[in-house]
């Protein structure tokens, strides 16, 4: 029976060997954000990050050391859980459906006014750069006018989060403290941020987006040759068959289409509205949300849907008739938020991610940038797609004008800048961190309690209060 121990030991899943050595072989791991699924999940991609990113270098300063990843499994699992505490109490809407789009817009229009400046005396002769104007219009504390990041400004921000999501005795040890931020750092700044406000990483991903949404339909398979003899009562009692097949299915599809959406009108209808207490850290509330005013925003200025007849006039009535159903849309427009937002949504892109960043159960190796011809390549390909949809095909000069090439030319010039795109991931990222944790808006921090959030540093405050 002792010769058994090891192979038992190796079959033990990695999360419990490598974050709960303590654990029974049979016992499960503990409760993380209420979802068994999604636990697993969690608990594996903490255990690969830590093989890949803690252990190389920690078995050369403490090769026996078995107690280190264990504490900072206890770290992050407290940081995760606080954190799923917070999402479920954010306001989502406001943020994805208003906060988002405004930014997103004004990204839009400062990067054209910048592109607009770049022959005239606001260019200092020709001597400024694009993004040099672009970041007099988006000044930003934490990016340099070249799309240089400022470190300390993202450990600042990391450090305040461990402090309000951790208990002030898992907080105050520096070790663990300093290993868990600088690791999260090193993802943020020299993996994500660089590699996302890329313009060919974002033209590809809407590419991908396009192309996994709007699949060629099967080429129809040729018929076999008949002989006229073929054509029998047998022949027509088949087609006669298959066409009320055809029509039932339709009928069909159409009465559950019915169904679901009276039962969305209903449920939407009795939504009332959540009664919370009032908080120093919580905006005040706002009666007229509109929530579907900022993303038609956000159309208009992406495809200047104002600077066609056509195009202006079925925004001018995709205006109105907002403004008549407001009140139903503020309640619709979340309830399908939260529905999106569903758990199996955020296990599948859980699973999206680990899969992705650890394909064989370590990182796997970065992939090369493509060449500049691969890159006008993949714009070329963006810009000449078309849906594959008959009747979208006819709408679409209709919001694209007579030339969609040089409307979808334009819509992607704004994002064909890295050191611009780099201010829009930042503006993104306060916008979510301020939803997340309200108290980085607030002079002086937030108060002392049991999740460790106190008085931040003076030097925090200035910089939240300044984003």
């Amino acid at each position: 029976m002792p010769s058994l121990a090891p192979s038992t030991t190796r079959t033990r899943p990695l999360p419990h060997r490598l974050l709960f050595p303590a654990l029974p072989p049979d016992a499960g791991l503990p409760p993380l954000v209420g979802s068994s699924d999604l636990d697993a999940e969690l608990y594996d991609f903490i255990a690969l990050a830590l093989r890949a990113f803690v252990i190389p270098w920690w078995s050369k300063i403490s090769r026996y050391d078995k107690q280190f990843l264990p504490e900072i499994t206890r770290i992050l699992t407290a940081v995760v859980r606080e954190l799923d505490a917070r999402v479920r109490a954010a306001p989502l809407a406001p943020l994805l459906l208003c906060h988002v789009p405004a930014i997103l817009t004004q990204h839009y229009r400062d990067y054209r006014n910048a592109q607009h400046k770049l022959a005239t005396s606001y260019a200092s002769g020709g001597a400024a750069s694009l993004p040099q104007l672009f970041h007099q219009l988006q000044p930003h504390m934490a990016v340099s006018a070249d799309g240089r990041l400022d470190t300390e400004y993202f450990r600042q921000l990391v450090d305040h989060i461990l402090k309000v999501c951790l208990p002030k005795e898992n907080y105050e040890p520096d070790a663990e403290r300093f290993i868990v931020r600088e690791v999260i750092l090193k993802v943020l700044l020299n993996d994500v941020v660089p590699k996302v406000t890329q313009p060919w990483f974002i033209q590809k991903s809407i590419l991908d987006l396009l192309q996994l949404n709007d699949q060629p339909p099967e080429p129809p398979r040729s018929p076999s040759p008949r002989s006229p003899s073929s054509f029998s009562f047998h022949t027509v009692l088949v087609l006669f068959l298959s066409a009320i097949q055809a029509v039932s299915g339709a009928c069909l599809a159409l009465i559950h289409a019915y169904k679901q959406t009276v039962s969305t009108i209903k449920r939407v209808n009795d939504i009332q509205p959540k009664s919370s207490q009032a908080s120093l850290l919580s905006p005040p509330p706002q009666p007229n949300s509109n929530y579907a005013h900022p993303p038609l925003m956000l159309l208009s200025e992406v495809f200047t849907l104002e600077e066609r007849v056509a195009s202006t006039t079925v925004l001018t009535t995709t205006r109105l008739v907002i403004d008549f159903s407001s009140s139903f849309l503020d309640r619709l427009l979340p309830h399908l938020l939260t529905q999106f937002l569903s758990p199996a949504f955020i296990l599948s892109t859980t699973r999206t991610a680990k899969r992705t960043l650890f394909p064989n159960g370590y990182p796997g190796p970065t992939p090369p940038e493509p060449s500049l011809e691969e890159q006008a390549e993949v714009r070329a390909r963006l810009v000449a797609w078309r849906p594959s949809s008959a009747l979208a095909d006819r709408l679409l000069p209709i919001f694209l004008g007579p030339s969609p090439t040089q409307t979808l030319e334009a819509a992607l010039d704004p994002l064909s800048s890295a050191p611009c795109n780099v201010h829009l991931v930042l503006f993104l990222l306060d916008s979510v961190l301020l939803a997340l944790f309200p108290e980085l808006a607030v002079a002086g921090g937030g108060s002392d309690g049991d999740g460790g959030g106190e008085e931040m540093r003076n030097g925090d405050s200035e910089a939240d209060s300044d984003v």
